[in-house]
């Protein structure tokens, strides 16, 4: 991951004895743009701390009065429209659906629990026997993408007596579509959402060969952005041009989609890229996907500063740093004092400044909104961090190539998730418990599940990593010296089957009971979801799919 390195940002006073009242009483000295990377670059006149956004000076033209006015009566209306359907399952089902795809379920949280409690108890009395395939679906995958435990064996009704999936479901494409969206939310073990899986993407595959309509289109959607795997603000517009809703709420939500893409702008997000348009694309995108909340605007701004700080700190470990100038960096993250820092280079004083003056002024922001000093944690997570680089560093100066498990199993905390995911849990706030802490330093399957998912679609090669000339290392390389005669085109195969398995892993994490609240778990699974888009390179290094959902998200209606 190459970056540019040029930016102001200043330390606040450390919450609690500081060993490094030198240091934290110091400005920022500028980090100063080092050679080989040129690709990113940040405007002068940027910083990485936060900006409070002005609410009066992105008001909306209509006025903010009415503009809010409006908006909270559309919000009103698709409530009613959801308190009139009663005890109208598929409809209610139908409703959240479209709430979730449009990225607006925020508003709605206790009308769609209300509603899947009611689902739940139902499926958990009286099954699913003799409903609508995809009401079947629909029902099983709203509720484990909320957490709920619901067994898969609900599928199993759908095997004829000699155990295969009945031949009459392949010409019922909306329930296939269904089917295959509920396999995605599959945990390890679940045969038979394995087998639904593959039975409705074979079904649906060769259905779209014979078809070239607007239905066609809907399917490739389904096929190829999964909405368990996707992200939902990035797939709202093409989901709203294709949505078939009941006549009494389809203007409804038309409507509604209109104004929740003006206050989307007008709350501050369009604001924030103008203020990270110098900025590496890929800085601030991961919390603007991640954290998709609008009223989350300051904990975004915070997060991109840890996000900068790990791609800067890869670059020095993988472009820079000697292999000794290194060893004396990670001791003085481990150490965390002035000491080890007086016996670096002058470039890695400079980050370690940065990162010190950061890591303080979070956990004084933690602490003061939430009582709780993360300090310790922020200090361990970097330190984890640090040791996972200097390891494939040593790996690389020793022309050592590691087993594939190994490579792995550093990768993960290398990949940067954890450091970046930890900063996230304290600035969320959200059940910040001696125990909930320690279960996030010691690196949680709903974390070590992202990681490695990130990572090894990071090491798929997708492009020549942004021109890097650096030490990186390969899951694939190791894999294929590992097993001798394997190809290019079968180690991906590999790879690509140990992303499905982790996904299941992840899956599984994220069912009840989950020590993390809603916010943090639905934020991990972004995360993941994130990935693919931001190793999607095109031959010029670039990342045209991330762009053009950039601009969806934040420049076009989408009801445009």
């Amino acid at each position: 991951m190459a970056c540019s390195c040029g930016f102001y940002a200043w330390s606040i006073p450390a919450v609690g004895p500081n060993k490094f009242r030198k240091i934290g009483k110091t400005n920022f000295t500028r980090i100063v743009p080092m050679p080989n990377t040129h690709k990113w670059s940040i405007a002068h006149d940027h910083t990485l701390v936060s900006i409070p956004l002005k609410k009066d000076n992105h008001s909306p033209e209509l006025g903010s009065f009415t503009f809010y006015n409006k908006h909270a009566q559309k919000l009103k209306e698709v409530k009613h429209v959801f308190s009139k359907l009663g005890e109208d399952a598929m409809e209610s089902m139908m409703m959240i659906d479209a709430i979730q795809r449009l990225g607006i379920d925020h508003h709605f949280e206790e009308e769609i629990e209300a509603v899947l409690q009611k689902q739940y108890m139902k499926s958990s009395i009286h099954g699913d026997c003799d409903e609508d395939l995809y009401e079947v679906a629909l029902r099983f995958r709203l509720l484990r993408q909320e957490g709920y435990t619901v067994p898969a064996d609900v599928f199993n009704n759908l095997k004829d007596t000699e155990g295969k999936i009945q031949e009459k479901l392949s010409d019922d494409v909306k329930g296939l579509m269904g089917l295959y969206e509920a396999s995605q939310l599959s945990i390890k073990g679940e045969d038979i959402l394995e087998e639904i899986g593959n039975f409705s993407s074979q079904l649906l595959n060769a259905w779209n060969t014979h078809n070239d309509h607007s239905q066609a289109r809907i399917v490739r959607n389904t096929l190829g952005h999964p909405h368990h795997k996707s992200l939902a603000r990035f797939m709202a517009k093409s989901f709203l041009s294709d949505f078939q809703g009941t006549d009494g709420w389809i203007n409804v939500f038309r409507e509604l989609a209109k104004w929740i893409s003006i206050w989307w702008k007008d709350l501050g997000l369009a604001k924030e890229l103008k203020f990270a348009r110098n900025q590496p694309l890929k800085w601030y995108m991961w919390p603007l996907a991640v954290l998709p909340d609008p009223s989350l605007s300051e904990q975004r701004v915070e997060l991109t500063k840890p996000i900068s700080l790990v791609y800067i700190i890869d670059d020095i470990f993988d472009v820079h740093g000697t292999l000794d100038e290194l060893t004396l960096f990670t001791e003085a993250v481990n150490r965390w004092e002035y000491a080890a820092v007086e016996q670096l280079p002058d470039y890695m004083k400079i980050c370690f400044n940065a990162l010190n003056g950061i890591t303080n002024e979070i956990s004084s922001k933690v602490y003061n909104d939430h009582g709780w000093n993360p300090m310790e944690s922020l200090q361990k997570a970097w330190a984890c961090l640090c040791n996972a680089f200097l390891v494939e560093a040593q790996w690389f100066a020793d022309g050592h190539v590691p087993k594939a498990d190994e490579y792995l199993k550093n990768g993960v905390i290398s990949s940067g998730v954890h450091a970046v995911l930890v900063h996230m849990f304290f600035l969320l706030g959200h059940g910040i418990t001696k125990r909930n802490v320690d279960i996030v330093d010691d690196f949680p399957e709903n974390i070590s599940s992202v990681a490695k998912i990130l990572r090894l679609w990071d090491d798929l090669g997708s492009a020549k990593d942004e021109n890097q000339d650096g030490h990186d290392g390969s899951y694939l390389e190791c894999y294929m010296k590992e097993k001798p005669g394997t190809s290019i085109e079968n180690a991906r195969c590999h790879v690509m089957h140990t992303i499905s398995e982790t996904w299941k892993r992840l899956n599984k994490g994220c069912l009840a009971p989950n020590p993390f609240s809603t916010c943090f778990t639905k934020a991990c699974l972004n995360v993941a979801r994130m990935v693919p888009l931001m190793y999607s390179y095109d031959d010029n290094q670039c990342l045209p799919s991330l762009e053009e959902h950039m601009r969806s998200l934040v420049n076009e209606s989408v009801s445009s």
